[in-house]
């Protein structure tokens, strides 16, 4: 059975809250295929403050911000505590439950042609049941309590290492674009400049009207994207504010006076081997408790089929007077075992162990699936890493190229050694790289994150 080969898992799940050392669903490889350049970091290393390694206070502390304020975060830890309650809930099965009562009474009597007489009763009593978890049933839904909390435990790691990732994520959309304001603004006012040069040749009769609004048509053009740019700063500061558990506009002030450039990934970062990255996967580590909790609940249903033990006991007191309540005499006890075995339920057992056994064959694929999908995340985004960084040093070197290109058209334009569709040409190719250029930084940035999530963003027990 598929079940067996995660059997392990089992041995380790006593208590859900403690660690959970996962074991692959299926041979893992020994390095990852594209981790040439990138050191082998230590199983036990820490990446709980990944960001820090971007060097940027502001992104820092809007993660800090987030993780205590989030409503999301808020949530995962009120399903924790939920989880919690369900487990001790469940745990209490195991133990023997008590009751108490007390009465008393005060009777009246009227006999033919007498007198009223009355008569008084006080009783007490406790009682107790319990039942003998012969077969484990008890246990085993103890068990998969556990192991639910467990899981929710490693829901929460997962929402928190998430959310860093969005934070980070946004906050490189936003600086992103606060760059490409600041280069389409430089380049504007490159554009007026040619575009007043050129005015003034019409003017004198060297150049012609045609020139003067081709010129007036590509500022208006690199104007027309302000508009959007400011947009795209204004929605990622709301972006961030919602991430941060903050109404729109509360993190402007900070986010204004702390402007810079899109933040800078370590140039080394170390990486686990892979069976270290399935090891702290949250994700991972949810299907594996989810493994655990189906099986426990398996072998819960299995233990319908026998009989119970049931026991039972009261310990009463009945006295005329309430001096006598403690009086030896008034007190009787007794003690009773039941042994109750299903007989005839029309398939009702057997059909809720065939239930649970498809539902705990569906829960080690699921963890299978999830194993597979871990290590195939952690592929691509080094490989993202590696061929976003080859592209940003290529585009880098055009953008210099580019910049003394379109330095050097300005200059013989207005020697009169070169048309003006030149000029243009040379803006464009310059505005577009220097754009190219931004959106590559981002995306290199960008896949560092989606690396340092796919490693689990350090969220281990």
């Amino acid at each position: 059975m598929k079940c067996l080969a995660l059997a392990p898992l089992l041995l380790l799940a006593g208590c859900a809250s403690g660690p959970l050392d996962v074991p692959p669903a299926e041979p893992v490889p020994a390095a990852w295929k594209n981790a040439a350049g990138f050191p082998a970091a230590s199983p036990d290393r820490d990446l709980a403050r990944w960001w820090k390694s971007f060097d940027d206070p502001t992104l820092s502390r809007l993660i800090k911000d987030g993780l205590a304020n989030s409503p999301d975060i808020a949530s995962a830890v009120a399903r924790v505590r939920e989880s919690r309650a369900a487990r001790k809930a469940t745990a209490a099965s195991l133990f023997p439950s008590v009751s108490g009562s007390a009465s008393g009474g005060h009777g009246f009597t009227d006999p033919r042609g007498g007198s009223l007489t009355t008569s008084k009763s006080y009783s007490a009593g406790l009682s107790a049941s319990w039942e003998a978890d012969i077969y484990g049933k008890n246990r085993n839904n103890l068990l998969a309590a556990s192991s639910d909390l467990g899981a929710t435990e490693e829901s929460l790691n997962s929402v928190r290492a998430s959310l860093a990732a969005e934070i980070a994520t946004a906050y490189v959309r936003l600086r992103s674009s606060e760059a490409g304001l600041s280069v389409l603004e430089r380049n504007i006012k490159t554009q007026e400049e040619t575009f007043q040069f050129v005015s003034w040749r019409t003017k004198v009769g060297e150049a012609d009207q045609y020139e003067e609004n081709q010129a007036k048509t590509s500022l208006e053009q690199s104007k027309a994207a302000v508009p959007s740019l400011r947009q795209s700063i204004e929605q990622a500061r709301n972006q961030l504010a919602l991430l941060c558990g903050r109404a729109p506009g509360a993190l402007d002030a900070m986010l204004a006076g702390a402007t810079g450039d899109v933040p800078v990934p370590a140039q080394r970062l170390a990486i686990g081997i892979p069976a270290d990255t399935i090891r702290q996967r949250p994700d991972v580590r949810v299907a594996g408790y989810q493994v655990l909790s189906s099986v426990a609940r398996t072998e819960a249903a299995k233990a319908e089929r026998f009989p119970s033990l049931g026991l039972s006991g009261s310990l009463g007191v009945n006295a005329l007077s309430a001096r006598k309540i403690f009086d030896p005499q008034a007190v009787s006890g007794s003690i009773v075992a039941g042994l109750a075995g299903p007989i005839f339920d029309a398939g009702r057992i057997s059909a809720n162990i065939e239930g649970r056994t498809a539902a705990t064959d569906q829960a080690v694929e699921n963890y299978r699936a999830t194993v597979l999908t871990g290590l195939s995340e952690v592929e691509d985004a080094l490989i993202a890493c590696k061929r976003s960084a080859e592209r940003l040093e290529i585009i880098r070197n055009a953008a210099v190229l580019a910049r003394e290109s379109d330095r050097l058209a300005r200059l013989q334009y207005e020697a009169g050694e070169l048309d003006f569709l030149s000029v243009l040409d040379s803006q464009r190719t310059l505005l577009g790289l220097e754009d190219s250029l931004l959106s590559t930084q981002a995306d290199r940035t960008n896949a560092y994150i989606r690396l340092y999530q796919a490693l689990g963003g350090g969220w281990s027990a």
